[in-house]
């Protein structure tokens, strides 16, 4: 799973659900709905807005849910983001 930054993500597509689930070591995800060109999917994206300590690093990033969506990446440098790797 990729979590990219909210600055990234063009949240005009998107409409937040009242969808939430638990994670004891990140807290609450909140959910978001994608439309586009007369369809749309529910619960397409997540995030962790406010998360638990633990998992901080990824607050204000969404994801998205891989029977819903396909993530292309290519490697560029980025001088705005430090990746975070857990060990």
């Amino acid at each position: 799973m990729f979590y990219i930054p909210f600055e990234d993500i063009y949240f005009d597509l998107f409409e937040k659900t009242n969808t939430t689930s638990e994670s004891p070591p990140k807290g609450t995800a909140s959910y978001w709905r994608v439309h586009a060109v007369g369809s749309s999917a529910d619960d397409f994206m997540w995030a962790y807005e406010t998360p638990d300590t633990a998992a901080r690093a990824i607050a204000r990033h969404g994801t998205f849910d891989p029977q819903k969506a396909r993530i292309d990446v290519e490697p560029a440098e980025d001088k705005r983001h430090t990746p975070h790797v857990t060990e």
